[in-house]
Order: structure tokens, then sequence, then C-alpha cells
């Protein structure tokens, strides 16, 4: 398994944040039957008032830059990115993998 780990700072308004938290309760069946189907396993997203944290656990063979251009083009997926686009404030044309930044594990806890 793969682990990948990015950020996003959304709008700073809490009306908005409020809303982007409540629409993820109800993700579209397909952009979540997309993801399944490029290879995520699991996702988790964290907030902290306007910023996000996102955990994306993957098959082996995935290939973020490969896999993340393929779910671009499944079914709903662009009308999901510019959905969500309002509250990132960020171009509703943005794919997922342009909006979300990649971070870098600094440190590693392991017994």
């Amino acid at each position: 398994m793969k682990r990948y780990c990015q950020t996003l700072t959304l709008k700073n308004e809490p009306e908005l944040v409020s809303k982007y938290i409540e629409v993820h309760s109800h993700v579209w069946p397909e952009i979540i039957e997309g993801q399944h189907e490029v290879g995520i396993l699991s996702m988790q997203i964290y907030a902290k008032d306007n910023v996000l944290f996102m955990i994306v656990d993957t098959k082996d063979d995935f290939d973020w830059d490969r896999d993340m251009a393929r779910l671009a083009t499944l079914p709903r997926q662009a009308e999901w990115e510019a959905f969500v686009a309002k509250f990132q404030g960020c171009s509703a044309e943005a794919r997922s993998d342009e909006k979300w930044q990649m971070m870098d594990r600094m440190f590693y806890l392991y017994d």
C-alpha cells in the first residue's frame, strides 16, 4: 500500500467551510466509484478552520500522475471538481491533483 498526504486551504469564510464539510458527508457515488476504479483504497480528510489535510491510501502499483489523470476523465469527476472549487478558491476547471498540494513526510515513529 502507498500513502499520500496533501493539504489544501479553503476560502476563509466559516459558512463556506461548514458547507464544504457538509458536502463531503454526501459525496456523489460516481466519485467514490471512480476513486476505487483507479486504485484508491481509502481517503480521509481532516479540517482545522479552513485548512484541510488529506490522507490517500492506494494500491502498490498506483502512480499518482497517471492515475489521477485517469480519475479526472471518469464520469462526473470534472463536475465534482467544479462544484467543490467554489469552496476552495480555485478555478472551476482545476483537477484535484492541481489543487491539493503534496506534503513530504518529515517524521515517522514506528515500533
